[in-house]
C-alpha cells in the first residue's frame, strides 16, 4: 500500500482558490490554480504567492554552527556574515550532488539550511551522521512554513503589508527577522524563479494568516497564487536547476555548471578530495542550454541525438513563455556543448532539431 500524501498547513487554502493538486515529493501540492502560462506571466510583470512549505529545513545552532555545516557543503558557509545568504551544493565523498540548498546564517551561532523535499530524508540522514558532536541541530520541516512573494511588485506588496525597512531594502542574498502583517517571520531576498522576491518563513500556525494577508495586500497589485506548474517553467528559463532532474548522484557540479559554488581553496569538506581530482583531470560532459528550431517540445528523458547517434538526454524541458522559445536543458559530450551546435531531440520516434544558446534563457 502507498504512503499517504502529506499536505502543508495551506492545503484547504489551494482547494478553496480551485488548485488543481497533484502528487509531489510525498505531498500533495497545487500545480496550477488559472493556469501555467497565466501564472507564469503573473510573476514575470507583477507578483506571484507560491506555497513551498514542502521544503525541507534544518536548523543548525551553537558557536560551531557555520563551520560544521561548512563541512557538509561546497561553498564557504565559513565566511557567511549573520544576515546572509549563499546557494550550494551537498556532496557525497565521491563529489557526486547529494542535494543542492540555500544556507542562511540567521544569526551568528544559528544557520538555516534548507534542503529539497525530495531529499529532506537524505538529507536530515547526512547531517546526522557528520555533524560534530555537541553541534546542536533539529529538522524543523514540519514545524515551519515557507512562502515565496516573487515578482517585480514583490516589495510593493510587502509596503503595503506594513514591513519594515530593513525587509524592504533587504539585498539579494540577505535574511532578516521582521513582524509582517502580524506575523513574526524570517524573511529572506531569495527565490527560484529568476525574479526579485522574497521568502518568509513563518510557525505552521500563523501560515494561513499570512497567506491571505499577502494575498489581500497583493490583489491591486496584480498578485495571484501560483502551482508548481509555473514554478517550473519560471526556474527552466532562469537556469535554476531542479534535482532529480538536471541534477543527482550521478552528477558532479562542474559538469551541471555549478562549479561557481565549489570553493576547493576554502577547507576540508565533503567530496572536496574527489572534486579536485575531477577538476584536474578533466571531465567529458556537460550540462547545456539548447532552443527547439523545429517544431516540438523537449521533455525530460527524450534522447538527444547528433549524427544519427543518441548522443545524451533532456534533462528539463518545456516551452519558454517569456522568451517565446521551446526550451530546454540536457548534458552532451564537451565536444558537443559550444553555443550555435545543432544537436536533434527525439519525440516520439521523430528528430526535432535544435540548437545549443546562452543560458539563462530569460535574465530580468
Amino acid at each position: 500500500m502507498s504512503e499517504a500524501l502529506r499536505e502543508t498547513p495551506l492545503a484547504d487554502e489551494h482547494r478553496a482558490l480551485g488548485a488543481r493538486l497533484v502528487p509531489f515529493a510525498g505531498w500533495r501540492m497545487p500545480v496550477q490554480y488559472e493556469g501555467i502560462k497565466k501564472e507564469h506571466e503573473a510573476v514575470r510583470t507583477r507578483a506571484g504567492l507560491f506555497d513551498v512549505s514542502h521544503m525541507g529545513e534544518i536548523l543548525v545552532e551553537g558557536p560551531r554552527a557555520a563551520a560544521e555545516v561548512d563541512r557538509l557543503v561546497t561553498n564557504d558557509v565559513a565566511k557567511l556574515e549573520a544576515g546572509r545568504a549563499l546557494y550550494t551544493v551537498c556532496c557525497n565523498r565521491n563529489g557526486f550532488i547529494l542535494d543542492d540548498l540555500i544556507v542562511y546564517r540567521l544569526e551568528p551561532e544559528k544557520v538555516l539550511v534548507v534542503c529539497n523535499a525530495s531529499n529532506r530524508d537524505k538529507i536530515v540522514s547526512h547531517f546526522a551522521e557528520n555533524l560534530g558532536l555537541g553541534t546542536p541541530w533539529h529538522d524543523v520541516s514540519d514545524e515551519w512554513c515557507l512562502l515565496a512573494l516573487q515578482g517585480p511588485r514583490a516589495v510593493d506588496v510587502m509596503r503595503d503589508l506594513g514591513a519594515p525597512p530593513d525587509l524592504l531594502d533587504l539585498r539579494p542574498f540577505h535574511v532578516t527577522r521582521a513582524r509582517v502583517a502580524g506575523v513574526d517571520l524570517w524573511a529572506a531576498r531569495t527565490g527560484y524563479t529568476g525574479e526579485d522576491g522574497f521568502e518568509l518563513f513563518c510557525p505552521n500556525e500563523n501560515a494561513v494568516a499570512l497567506w491571505r494577508a499577502i494575498l489581500d495586500a497583493g490583489r491591486k497589485h496584480g498578485t495571484q497564487p501560483v502551482g508548481l506548474g509555473a514554478r517550473d517553467t519560471l526556474r527552466l528559463e532562469a537556469r535554476l536547476m531542479l534535482y532529480g532532474n538536471d541534477i543527482d548522484e550521478h552528477a558532479h557540479p562542474f559538469e551541471a555548471g555549478l562549479g561557481w559554488v565549489v570553493k576547493l581553496d576554502a577547507g576540508e569538506f565533503i567530496g572536496r578530495d574527489a572534486l579536485e581530482r575531477i577538476k584536474a583531470s578533466g571531465f567529458d560532459r556537460k550540462l547545456v542550454g539548447f532552443e527547439m528550431t523545429g517544431r516540438g517540445i523537449a521533455r525530460h528523458g527524450y534522447p538527444i541525438v547528433a549524427g544519427g547517434n543518441q548522443v545524451g538526454v533532456v534533462t528539463s524541458g518545456s516551452p519558454g513563455p517569456t522568451v517565446g522559445r521551446n526550451i530546454g536543458l540536457g548534458y552532451v559530450p564537451k565536444a558537443l556543448s559550444k553555443v550555435g551546435t545543432a544537436l536533434g531531440i527525439e519525440i516520439r520516434g521523430k528528430v526535432v532539431g535544435a540548437v545549443v544558446v546562452t543560458t539563462p534563457f530569460y535574465k530580468r
